[in-house]
């Protein structure tokens, strides 16, 4: 969570007053995976209910943000003080003075009413044409809809973006759609780095927004990390199971991002430095079928001279081929070829596999490169997997080579 260091301080500060009725706590996470904010929560045991707003509706530009409002539902105080919660809003008597609301844009929503609000918004986003209503309507499907309506969400937030390019919020929301959708069943090649793209663009419109940049930088290289975000997860599933409870599953593996460590300088010469090529001559056959699929998203998806970059690989059995992998093997490698003035973390790369035989699961492989300091290019980078895979069941197994090319852009 963004504002882990935060939220636990309120927590303890405030529970002896929600413990006596005198102040009702609600959350609201602006995490892409709710269930990561669900499992902070048990760990801290937090009794309050805490909202899902992975889409920035709140129009944050960074956390926390602390609001009190009265019984009478009138905001009095933005970002108060703990220690002075209690005299300058606790203890008063407030006046309903609020002047009276004007008239919503769109209807409350509710999950009850969602289907004739899509449609009422839906036509309003047509009649009107607006970057606005069109931005609406995508709000809308994505936090009532589900992921049944993404899809149709990535259409509406697509053309509040064509009616308006300069509309940072709807960029950043089909940003989230498309990783929304990267991480379902409905999964498409490329979802993950157009997500990357949106965001990407997004933040060059409102470099100020935080919480849009954390988005990118949780994938990301160490160099642009502020701290490591989930390096807290482990440790949370341990003391959780302690006190006899089951930890929140999440649905979505953490990747080597997201439990990084930042550091200070690039991380050259990495593990896997002094080895050498698996296969420098070419000699291993190419896997033409296609058994293994691989995906590459490049993060962030532009670079200006000297930044640097995650790049991550994932490799996935093909499902129509009924591949799958063979663990009886030497498990997945990769080796990477830097260009001349460009450094990369680690040139050889190995998966971990399980004990079984055979299985079909993805497997996720990154390592970080650095542009040189000068210079404006395009860059291929070569790159090259092995693997053990099987065709179908029962059939052949094989050791096979998949060649990949990296296209990383550099400008200033």
């Amino acid at each position: 969570m963004g504002c882990r260091e935060h939220v636990p301080v309120w927590h303890e500060a405030t529970a002896d007053w929600v413990k006596k009725g005198k102040l009702v706590l609600l959350g609201v996470t602006q995490e892409q995976h709710a269930d990561r904010c669900r499992l902070f929560a048990q760990w801290k045991q937090f009794p309050w209910p805490i909202l899902y707003d992975p889409i920035n509706v709140l129009g944050l530009f960074g956390v926390p943000l602390v609001v009190a409002i009265d019984e009478h539902g009138i905001v009095r105080s933005i970002d108060p003080q703990p220690a002075r919660l209690a005299r300058d809003f606790l203890e008063k008597s407030f006046a309903n003075d609020a002047p009276a609301a004007p008239t919503p844009k769109t209807p409350p929503l509710a999950p009850d009413g969602a289907m004739p609000l899509f449609k009422d918004l839906q036509q309003t986003a047509q009649r009107e044409g607006s970057a606005d209503a069109w931005r609406r309507y995508g709000d809308a499907l994505v936090l009532w809809g589900g992921p049944a309506r993404v899809n149709d969400a990535l259409d509406a937030y697509d053309r509040a973006r064509q009616r308006d390019p300069k509309d940072g919020p709807a960029l950043f929301r089909l940003g989230v759609c498309y990783r929304l959708r990267y991480d379902s069943e409905g999964r498409r090649p490329g979802d993950f780095q157009a997500a990357i793209d949106a965001w990407n663009q997004a933040l060059q419109l409102e470099p100020n927004r935080y919480i849009w940049r954390r988005r990118i930088q949780q994938y990301g290289p160490r160099l642009d990390q502020p701290y490591a975000f989930f390096d807290w997860v482990e440790q949370a599933k341990r003391e959780i199971t302690a006190r006899d409870q089951k930890p929140v599953t999440l649905a979505v593996p953490l990747v080597g991002a997201e439990i990084a460590h930042p550091v200070k300088q690039f991380p050259e010469a990495g593990a896997g430095a002094d080895a050498a090529p698996p296969d420098p001559a070419g000699k291993i056959h190419r896997d033409k079928e296609n058994l293994i699929e691989a995906e590459t998203t490049v993060i962030p998806s532009r670079l200006r001279p000297g930044q640097a970059a995650r790049i991550q690989i994932v490799f996935r059995p093909n499902g129509q081929l009924k591949a799958h992998w063979n663990n009886e093997g030497t498990p997945l490698q990769m080796w990477v070829d830097a260009p001349p003035g460009w450094k990369v973390s680690r040139r050889l790369l190995t998966s971990t596999q399980p004990k079984e035989a055979e299985s079909i699961e993805p497997r996720t492989l990154d390592f970080e490169i650095q542009a040189p300091a000068s210079g404006e290019t395009a860059i291929r980078l070569p790159a090259y997997a092995l693997y053990n895979v099987c065709e179908n069941t029962g059939g052949k197994c094989l050791f096979l080579r998949k060649d990949i090319e990296i296209r990383i852009a550099v400008s200033k």
